[in-house]
């Protein structure tokens, strides 16, 4: 993120605190899925057994989506990567699973609160994410390099 440097440290803290919290919830959210939730998953109907699985699935890949655009980040911080090398769609956040919401109430309690969590810190963070392009692509310089880059 180009700017001053007020907003570069804020934008740093921003980040790190992210990447915090969606270290925690990962952590939180395998030990749940391997150890806790196991117990809670076989007293599941066998259909709800599986959509559990598939949920425990789709959190992690929401984290792991997180977790990569937040790593990034740090490294246009960092200067290891240029900013606009941040819009290739293989940096970009990705989509979210979608859960289902029938099954997402037919399950336990601490699964629902790790799913809507999940769901949540993806959505902040996709605002982030768009909210990057826009700024990139706002910059004369870069509408200027795109058109540079167009002509050869």
């Amino acid at each position: 993120m180009n700017g001053t440097g007020s907003e570069s440290r804020i934008h740093r803290r921003l980040i790190d605190s992210l990447y915090t919290e969606a270290m925690l919830l990962a952590d939180e959210a395998r030990s749940y899925f391997d150890e806790a939730g196991r117990s809670e998953r076989e007293g599941l109907d066998p259909l709800i057994r599986v959509g559990f699985s598939c949920e425990s699935l789709k959190v992690t890949t929401r984290l792991m989506h997180v977790i990569a655009w937040l790593l990034t980040q740090r490294a246009i911080d960092a200067g290891e990567i240029k900013p606009r090398e941040a819009l290739d769609p293989g940096r970009r956040l990705g989509e979210a699973p979608r859960s289902d919401d029938a099954l997402v109430a037919a399950l336990p309690d601490r699964a629902r609160a790790l799913i809507e969590t999940s769901a949540n810190l993806h959505r902040r963070v996709a605002l982030l994410d768009v909210a990057q392009e826009g700024d990139l692509a706002a910059s004369p310089v870069h509408r200027l390099h795109d058109r540079l880059a167009l002509a050869f």
